[in-house]
C-alpha cells in the first residue's frame, strides 16, 4: 500500500520516535541524511538544530532562574524591613505611640509618607494620627474598599479623596488594608506617588501582615466603641 500523501502522525512515525528517543543513537548513520530547514532558509543537520534548540532553552531557563532569584532577593529585603517595623510596633505602650511608630516606620523603612489610619465607630477615644468615621458612611460611599482584605492599584478620585484628603492628588497608586480584630474595624491606606507601585496583581502578603499586627495591637489599646452609626 502506498504511503504517499500520509502525514507522519498517520504513519505513526512521530509517536514511534517519542516512544524510542534513542532511535537515532542506534541508527546514527541516518543523521547525516536528515535535513531540517532553518529560519534563514539554509538546511542544517539534526544535531546542529538540536544544539541550537538546547541553547535557546538553556538561555530561557537561566532567565527564569534569574527572575526567581531577583524576586527572592526583593522578598528578603521586604521581610527584613517588615520585621523591624513590627518589632517597633510591638514595643509601643499605647495607641498614640503605636500609630506614631507605624507612620515613622513606613516612611523610614519603605519610603512611604502617604499613610492614613481610619477606624470605624470608635467613639470619642480617638488616637492621634487616626480618623474616626461611621462604618455605615463607608458602606454607603465606598463599599468597594470593604470587599477584600487588601485592595491594591489605581483608585477612583473620590476614593483617594476619602482616604487621603488634601493629599489625594499626590497619590498615584494605593494599597488599602482592612483592619479587623475583636472590636476594632477600620482601614489602613498607604499611597505611593508612582502609578505602578501598587498593582492589582501584586502579592499582598507583607502589607496584609502589617495590617493584621496593627489591628491586634489597636484592639489591645483602644476602648470598645460606645457609639454606633
Amino acid at each position: 500500500m502506498s504511503q504517499e500523501g500520509h502525514t507522519e502522525e498517520e504513519l505513526g512515525i512521530a509517536a514511534y520516535l517519542r516512544q524510542h528517543p534513542d532511535f537515532f543513537v542506534r541508527h546514527g548513520e541516518l543523521l547525516a541524511d536528515l535535513e531540517i530547514p532553518h529560519d534563514s532558509g539554509d538546511a542544517v543537520s539534526l544535531v546542529t538544530r538540536q544544539i541550537s534548540v538546547l541553547r535557546e532553552r538553556n538561555e530561557e531557563l537561566r532567565n527564569r532562574l534569574q527572575r526567581l532569584l531577583d524576586v527572592a532577593r526583593d522578598n528578603d529585603h521586604i521581610f527584613a524591613r517588615t520585621r523591624q517595623l513590627v518589632l517597633d510596633m510591638l514595643a509601643c505602650d499605647d495607641a498614640d505611640e503605636l500609630l506614631t511608630e507605624l507612620l515613622a516606620g513606613l516612611q523610614q523603612h519603605f519610603d512611604l509618607d502617604l499613610c492614613e489610619v481610619i477606624l470605624f465607630d470608635l467613639g470619642t477615644d480617638v488616637p492621634v494620627h487616626c480618623r474616626a468615621i461611621a462604618l455605615q458612611t463607608v458602606r454607603e460611599r465606598l463599599p468597594a474598599l470593604l470587599e477584600a482584605p487588601v485592595v491594591c492599584g489605581l483608585l477612583r478620585l473620590d476614593e483617594l479623596e476619602f482616604l487621603f484628603g488634601e493629599r489625594a492628588a499626590l497619590v498615584g497608586s494605593a494599597a488599602v488594608v482592612q483592619l479587623q480584630h475583636a472590636h476594632v474595624h477600620g482601614l489602613l491606606a498607604i499611597g505611593h506617588r508612582q502609578r505602578d507601585h501598587y498593582r492589582s496583581s501584586m502579592d499582598t502578603l507583607f502589607v496584609h501582615h502589617i495590617g493584621e499586627i496593627l489591628a491586634r495591637q489597636l484592639a489591645q489599646r483602644c476602648r470598645r466603641a460606645t457609639v454606633r452609626a
